[in-house]
């Protein structure tokens, strides 16, 4: 399990997910779904045989399908399957008598989809069929309570469902595709929990791994057993990692001197510590979904964390927050996205296949 954050860091992160949330529900240009979150769970246990146990699923329609309109028009490929565990939703602080979110919970199931399901599974749906489970979330506050027994009993829960959807999606949808394993924030606890039990001790498996995505929360370089930091952009069988802060930012459990956490610069596709400047940057996607912006920032790799010059977007003069968690994925959206196409392709010349993303 993590290390707890600071009271500064959780104030910064509810801070930073409460104005993403703001503006993308106050956005024009983005109502679809409408209803789609709303069930009834009769013993609030998630049935992955339902698609309302799914918030992305390629059987329906949902957040996770959407195409910013700079990007429309791409030909969509499909050429594997990603599994995408979205980060803490379950943050209201005024909600102190449960531990875990309910599955059928209408406002968590709404913000998740359309925050984390919208703005990061969609990065992989050029090329991957997402499957996302939804799951019994633990809250924010276990990351930071000192009762370590009722915070692990309620992360267990949580995974308890992950394993059970993943159980489900090999057993039902995968039919031997390759994979890719990609999370953020608490979705991260947890990949990294399902990558060593799934697929460490399970060479079949493990071959089908084109790569795994591993975001906002340290990764140890040697957690694993099997799998490496991939070392460039189109290693595959491997994990890319990264926490991205504001040069100048401060917190106990941010190093430069830390060597023993995987960094991949999302420039780079390396481990090199020198700063790859904006004019690499490819395009993120912010609150306006359908809107890229396109060199925005630059970015460097010192000790265990990823440093961003100041992101320059239109109103980011008022952006003061040095803490990008939750940007980890929008920030770099093009980026993600074009390196999938490369492993996707670099597994294929591997292990042979017959479609090519472009």
């Amino acid at each position: 399990m993590p290390a707890p954050a600071t009271s500064s860091t959780i104030q910064q992160f509810l801070l930073l997910l409460a104005g993403l949330f703001l503006s993308q529900s106050c956005s024009p240009t983005y109502q679809p779904y409408s209803g789609a979150m709303q069930f009834f769970s009769s013993d609030g246990i998630p049935d992955y045989q339902g698609l309302e146990y799914w918030a992305a699923h390629p059987a329906k329609k949902d957040p996770s399908d959407s195409i910013p309109g700079a990007l429309s028009g791409n030909m969509v490929t499909e050429a594997a399957d990603v599994f995408f565990l979205h980060p803490t939703t379950f943050t209201a602080s005024t909600d102190t008598m449960t531990d875990n979110a309910r599955i059928d919970d209408p406002y968590i199931n709404k913000k998740t989809d359309y925050s984390s399901i919208l703005y990061q599974a969609s990065v992989f749906n050029d090329h991957c069929r997402v499957f996302a489970p939804r799951y019994r979330q633990a809250h924010l506050r276990m990351y930071y309570i000192s009762d370590t027994a009722r915070a692990i009993k309620a992360f267990n829960l949580a995974y308890e469902d992950i394993r059970n959807a993943f159980r489900h999606y090999l057993k039902y949808e995968n039919k031997s595709r390759p994979i890719i394993i990609a999370s953020h924030s608490q979705g991260t606890t947890h990949a990294k929990r399902l990558i060593r039990e799934f697929f460490e001790n399970d060479s079949s498996l493990r071959k089908q791994l084109v790569c795994a995505y591993l975001l906002g929360i340290p990764v140890e370089k040697q957690l694993f057993k099997q799998l490496i930091p991939c070392p460039d952009e189109n290693a595959t069988g491997c994990y890319i990692a990264w926490r991205t802060y504001r040069k100048g930012y401060q917190d106990k459990f941010i190093s430069s001197a830390d060597s023993s956490i995987a960094v991949i610069n999302p420039y780079t596709w390396t481990t090199e510590p020198g700063t790859a400047p904006k004019s690499q940057h490819r395009g993120a996607v912010l609150y306006q979904f359908n809107k890229v912006y396109r060199h925005t920032q630059s970015a460097a790799i010192s000790g265990n964390a990823l440093w961003i010059s100041k992101p320059r977007f239109p109103g980011g003069f008022f952006y003061f927050t040095k803490n990008y968690h939750a940007g980890d994925y929008n920030l770099f959206y093009l980026d993600i996205r074009s390196n999938l196409a490369q492993r996707i392709r670099a597994y294929q010349l591997k292990h042979g296949g017959s479609q090519n993303p472009e």
